[in-house]
């Protein structure tokens, strides 16, 4: 099989392939590493107690099951804005439209908590800017917000070289730091936190809600951009699979380390109200001018700055193509879809992108609020990907696949069933905004049928592929709402049972998902592409 076979799609994008390994790798361990390794350790802390170690580690297994069905999806169709295409491969066009819209309604946001967190750690020297007690920017740090998110707009205003090369430079300096904190502050290691009121305090279901609300599954995101970014890598086939997986395995080893980190080198004063009520504005520089590493702290306030910048720059960029692709689908308007010919950026998605991310520093008060519902919309994202690679395997078995994932029913059954705990485990609050809100997107996709006619061609065949998908969204909401008071639900179903429902419930629309789907237009289309590459 041709190594260009599957390239014909990103290739009528207009897109320039200027991304290498390194690019693709750093895009995803620049994402990682932002506001997550500021906030989340303090956070899972306070949610979980020293369990919260476990916690990072498996929200890092649960999101490794999820990337491995991404690395085959990202490979075989190297496209940018990926994510939003494969269910359009898959299941058609009402599916996709649902994904795309749940996508870019939860990325625009994380440019806007980026911002957000760069302010709230810049407080600690400039006060005026957050208003710590109520958890909120004031009217003076929301200006600094704006600014930062309009510097990320510019920076991929360029090209898409320029902004991984910046990039990748970032990235190495966003790294050193968290790796510099955790060997200084393990000098100052105290083997009895770890059992202080008990190593999990709060119950194991503590554990489960960390890892959704905690601010784990969201530091964990950045492993999309290589996927999200494909269509511009010089050598997708190979260097996909390989960046999702060295991202996500350096991240989770990463933040273990800084988890265990901070447990063990709060001072004993700091606990005496217990785990639940320790509240710094920026932990990790408070926990080193506590610990006299005053130095240590100069060093990260600067890179509190530094690594929410740079991923919200890396979403700035990844947002855009999500946009872009979504106008490919056939939706939205069609000036999204242009690119800059000598730059080789879809500015137009790019200026949207930066409107939406403004507008998302307004609605929500403060990082843990953002976070909280970002991870449940996104999550919510993730579980279509497990759905369209066995319904791809199925309807399109000779695409060409350089990287095929083993035991793949297996797998992606595994990886759908963990993406509906966790965002069962979101809790109610977040799950009925989340759910609430995509459903809402039914309205906009009914707009624009009602004015774009030729949309509404063999509609029927894409609603029924997709009358799955919204069952699964009530019964979500259904879920929630009865579950476990552990996750802010009203009871009826108790904690164990509540996870046996979501678990058969899982099992149930993973085989009724990858039922529904069909042989769509644009999937013949990439078939027939491939086969006279091959010829």
């Amino acid at each position: 099989m041709s190594a260009k076979a599957g390239q014909s799609a990103r290739m009528k994008q207009g897109l320039k392939r200027e991304l290498g390994l390194l690019d693709l790798t750093m895009m995803g361990l620049g994402a990682i590493i932002g506001s997550g390794w500021l906030m989340g350790a303090m956070k899972a802390g306070n949610m979980a107690g020293p369990a919260s170690i476990f916690a990072w580690l498996g929200g890092g297994v649960a999101v490794m099951f999820i990337a491995l069905v991404y690395a085959e999806l990202g490979a075989m169709l190297p496209e940018s804005g990926g994510l939003v295409r494969y269910s359009q491969y898959s299941h058609g066009s009402f599916v996709s439209y649902m994904m795309a819209f749940a996508l870019i309604l939860a990325d625009s946001t994380v440019i806007a908590i980026e911002a957000e967190a760069v302010v709230q750690y810049a407080s600690y020297y400039l006060p005026a800017l957050y208003n710590n007690t109520a958890g909120i920017m004031t009217t003076s740090g929301w200006f600094v917000a704006a600014i930062l998110i309009i510097l990320f707009f510019f920076l991929n205003y360029l090209s898409a070289k320029a902004f991984a090369k910046s990039n990748t430079f970032v990235t190495t300096l966003k790294f050193l730091t968290p790796a510099l904190t955790v060997v200084v502050l393990l000098t100052q290691f105290h083997a009895g936190n770890m059992t202080s009121g008990g190593f999990a305090p709060f119950g194991v279901a503590s554990v489960f809600a960390a890892i959704s609300s905690g601010g784990i599954v969201f530091s964990y995101f950045g492993f999309r951009q290589a996927v999200v970014m494909s269509g511009e890598a010089k050598n997708p086939q190979r260097d996909v699979p390989l960046a999702i997986g060295l991202a996500i395995g350096i991240g989770v080893i990463l933040y273990i380390l800084l988890q265990i980190t901070y447990i063990g080198a709060i001072p004993g004063s700091a606990m005496a109200k217990g785990w639940g009520h320790i509240n710094f504005r920026s932990p990790f520089a408070e926990l080193a001018i506590l610990l006299n590493f005053n130095w240590l702290a100069a060093i990260l306030f600067a890179d509190a700055v530094i690594s929410p910048a740079g991923t919200g720059n890396i979403y700035m960029g990844t947002t855009s193509r999500l946009i872009m692709a979504q106008s490919q689908n056939g939706f939205w308007w069609k000036v999204f879809k242009k690119i800059h010919p000598k730059s080789g950026v879809p500015r137009p998605a790019l200026w949207l992108t930066l409107l939406l991310a403004l507008f998302w520093t307004a609605p929500f008060p403060s990082w843990s609020k953002l976070v909280g519902v970002v991870s449940g919309a996104v999550v919510f994202t993730y579980m279509i990907g497990p759905v369209s690679i066995i319904a791809l395997r199925r309807h399109a078995p000779g695409l060409h696949r350089p990287f095929t994932l083993k035991g793949v029913s297996l797998i992606a059954g595994i990886a759908f069933v963990v993406s509906t705990l966790i965002i069962y485990w979101s809790s109610w609050s977040t799950v009925s905004v989340v759910m609430l809100a995509n459903l809402f997107g039914l309205v906009l996709f009914a707009g624009f049928l009602y004015v774009r006619p030729d949309l509404r061609q063999d509609i029927g065949k894409h609603i029924k592929a997709g009358i799955w998908l919204v069952v699964y969204m009530l019964f979500l909401l259904g879920l929630s709402y009865l579950g476990s008071s552990k996750f802010g639900g009203t009871n009826v179903i108790k904690y164990p049972m509540d996870q046996v429902v979501g678990i058969i419930g899982g099992i149930i629309f993973f085989i009724w998902g990858t039922s529904s789907a069909f042989s769509t237009k644009e999937l013949q289309e990439t078939i027939a592409e491939q086969g006279k590459e091959v010829a």
